[in-house]
């Protein structure tokens, strides 16, 4: 039988507030444990929440990015449950009237076709505390820091059918986020993280299977395995003749497995009702107006605008686009080049690409800067030097020797372009290698490759490339 996954996501987005959605104690990461926590977070008697106006801005923000509806009404509930990092015993969220509801987002899938992504609802609610237990041998420490934190939970629709669908749909979000600046995206310190929704069913039924909710996932790698594992596990009882069971389930990276944690609970376990001690949030068409003038151009406009301004194809828009920071460096280098908007494009994801992977660093953390890769990338459009050396002259600003023409004069490496001492070098290696020359003028094109090679050896990689094919072509046709 052909199963089909049906996965949905629930991403969480901590919001970039200076202070928590309900205190207003900092929200800086990496502060001593407990040092952030004012009586609010720390669920003392007597005290209030009052409501962060920042928070419910950057939730509009998001809504209106993703053509969704923004309430005019929403209500703060109350989400029961214990927990020890929750010392209220209650977390204050949305449920029935959440910010807002019914949006959509497109991704484009491997095979280069779009498919639109439902966007159930986004809803802001604050975070809880967190655990500690390695420094507690046989006990458990708990750091307040966190409890309180505005969070804006992304709910998708169950449109997803694979576990790359879902990478490429979280991704999508992760940049949105970025984009309008609410969110820092920073998955390592949990500011960005998500629950996957999966279950089965054979191909061509409509109702849904079981679902198992895997929680907290927090890198793109990770998604993707644990969602893989998830349906190969629920194919694997089903087949056997078991049954999937709903429940919550934790993946262990080291394993690569997904494993219970708890049985899933309904929304009825929850006793959610509104809180008393906040007002219903209340928007006008003034105020979204207002937020809606503030958007950036967002990753779809920008792409299109790079394609129509920059000539670039829609796959190489796409990738420059796939980050703020990533679009923005792009722009200043070719600014910085004299317009050599397609040359810059192959380097940012080219040589630039590369080399930002390999020492595992982000554009924004990028030594070699924009003006400075405009500046290489003006070299070798005016021929000053060749492509490969050009590899050399970036390698070199890479490890700080400053910039492209700096670089060129103190090594030396301007192209040659003398035609009398390329024809020199021509000249030399066509008489070492009388054996090839033969080949060729026997119908042996490709010998060619042969006599440019040695010719670029011969002047270090510097001789110009095209005049060096004309001066052979010309000579060894005898």
């Amino acid at each position: 039988m052909e199963w089909e996954p049906v996965i949905g996501l629930e991403i969480h987005a901590q919001l970039k507030t200076r202070s928590k959605i309900f205190s207003g104690a900092s929200t800086a990461f990496g502060a001593a444990p407990n040092t952030q926590a004012s009586a609010v977070d720390l669920g003392l008697p007597g005290v209030l929440p009052v409501l962060n106006a920042e928070a419910v801005r950057m939730a509009t923000m998001l809504g209106l990015a993703i053509g969704a509806e923004v309430a005019g009404r929403s209500v703060f509930a109350r989400k029961n449950y214990f927990y020890p990092d929750l010392p209220k015993g209650y977390q204050i969220s949305q449920y029935e009237l959440p910010i807002v509801a019914r949006g959509h987002l497109n991704i484009t899938l491997e095979d280069g076709t779009t498919k639109r992504v439902g966007v159930t609802r986004a809803h802001l609610e604050e975070d809880a505390g967190k655990s500690l237990h390695e420094d507690f041998h046989g006990m458990t420490g708990i750091d307040l820091n966190r409890a309180g934190t505005p969070l804006l939970e992304i709910v998708s629709e169950p449109d997803l059918r694979s576990a790359g669908e879902a990478v490429a749909y979280m991704k999508r979000i992760h940049a949105l986020v970025r984009y309008l600046g609410i969110c820092d995206g920073n998955m390592q310190e949990g500011s960005f993280r998500c629950d996957a929704n999966v279950s089965v069913r054979p191909r061509g039924r409509e109702a849904f299977g079981t679902r198992a909710e895997i929680k907290n996932l927090n890198s793109f790698r990770f998604i993707e395995r644990a969602i893989n594992h998830e349906i190969e596990r629920q194919i694997d009882i089903i087949e056997g003749g078991g049954t999937v069971i709903q429940e919550t389930r934790l993946y262990d990276p080291d394993q690569d497995e997904t494993r219970s944690m708890r049985t899933k609970e309904e929304a009825n376990d929850y006793r959610y009702f509104p809180d008393p001690d906040l007002l219903p949030v209340e928007i006008d068409q003034v105020f979204i107006e207002e937020v809606r003038a503030t958007l950036p151009e967002l990753p779809d406009a920008k792409a299109a605008r790079f394609r129509s301004a920059y000539a670039l194809s829609a796959a190489e828009a796409g990738v420059l686009t796939g980050s703020r920071e990533l679009a923005d460096y792009y722009e200043a280098a070719v600014e910085h080049s004299e317009g050599q908007a397609k040359l810059c494009a192959n380097w940012v994801t080219g040589e630039l690409a590369a080399a930002l992977n390999r020492s595992d660093r982000e554009i924004d953390d990028c030594p070699v800067r924009p003006q400075a890769l405009g500046g290489l990338v003006t070299r070798i459009n005016d021929g000053t030097i060749s492509g490969k050396i050009a590899k050399q002259v970036f390698e070199a600003m890479w490890a700080g020797e400053g910039d492209a023409d700096t670089i060129i004069e103190s090594r030396g490496l301007r192209q040659v372009t003398d035609s009398g001492a390329i024809e020199g070098m021509v000249d030399e290696v066509i008489a070492a290698n009388p054996e090839q020359v033969e080949q060729f003028r026997a119908g042996r094109d490709k010998v060619l490759g042969f006599f440019v090679g040695q010719v670029m050896k011969a002047s270090k990689g510097k001789a110009n490339p095209q005049q060096v094919n004309e001066l052979l072509r010309k000579k060894l046709a005898g």
